[in-house]
C-alpha cells in the first residue's frame, strides 16, 4: 500500500500556509502522496464550538510571535496579513474548483502569496482577481467556477467529513486513521509516514 497523508486546509489560516511550505518535502522524503482536502475552517469552528486564536487576545499575541519563529525556522517568507481574519468561502470554493481542473498547485501558490507573503486584502474581489490574474485565471472564470453546485457540495462534504473524523481546526492531517493537528505537529506526521 502506498504511503499518503491527507491535508485538510483553509487558506485563511497562517499555520496552513506554513504547513504547506513543508508538507510536500516531508512527503517526498518518504515516498508519500499528499492528498489536499480543501475545507471551510469557519464551518469546522461552528460545528465544533471552537474559535480562532485571533479571538483570544493573549493567544493571538503569542501566536503572532510563534508564526514568525516558524517562518524563520522554515526559511520561508511570511507577513501576517493585516486584514486577518478573512472570509474564505469564495477562496475555498476556488480551491475545490481548480483542484477539479488540475490547477490546485498554481491556485494555492497565488492565493498564499497574496495572503501570507504580500499581505493583500483577500476579502476584496478585485484583489482576488488581481492575484489570480498572475496565473491566467480571469475574474469571470473564477466567479463561474465557484458558483458550480458540485463545487459547493464538495467543499461542504469535505468540511463535514473532517468534523466527523475529529477535526476541530486547521491544518489537520491524517496518516491512515491517525489525526494530527497544527503545523507544529509536522514532526509527528513525518514519523507516522516513516513508520507506515
Amino acid at each position: 500500500m502506498s504511503k499518503s497523508v491527507e491535508f485538510f486546509f483553509d487558506v485563511g489560516s497562517p499555520t496552513v500556509y506554513l504547513a504547506a511550505t513543508q508538507l510536500p518535502k516531508i512527503a517526498e522524503r518518504h515516498g508519500a502522496t499528499v492528498f489536499w482536502r480543501p475545507f471551510l475552517l469557519g464551518g469546522v469552528f461552528k460545528a465544533t464550538g471552537n474559535v480562532s486564536p485571533a479571538m483570544v487576545p493573549a493567544k493571538s499575541r503569542y501566536m503572532g510571535d510563534d508564526l514568525e519563529r516558524f517562518a524563520r525556522r522554515y526559511e520561508v517568507p511570511f507577513l501576517f496579513n493585516p486584514f486577518f481574519p478573512v472570509n474564505t468561502l469564495a477562496l475555498m470554493r476556488g480551491a475545490v474548483a481548480y483542484q477539479q481542473h488540475g490547477r490546485l498547485d498554481q491556485y494555492i501558490e497565488a492565493i498564499f502569496s497574496a495572503m501570507w507573503v504580500t499581505g493583500k486584502d483577500m476579502n476584496e474581489p478585485t484583489i482576488i482577481a488581481e492575484a489570480l490574474g498572475t496565473i491566467g485565471i480571469g475574474a469571470e472564470d473564477f466567479l463561474v467556477a465557484i458558483a458550480a453546485q458540485d463545487v459547493k457540495e464538495a467543499l461542504k462534504s469535505n468540511t463535514e467529513e473532517a468534523v466527523k473524523r475529529g477535526a476541530f481546526g486547521a491544518p489537520t492531517f491524517f496518516v491512515g486513521d491517525e489525526m494530527f493537528f497544527g503545523q507544529d505537529r509536522l514532526d509527528f506526521v513525518e514519523a507516522a509516514l516513516a513508520a507506515d
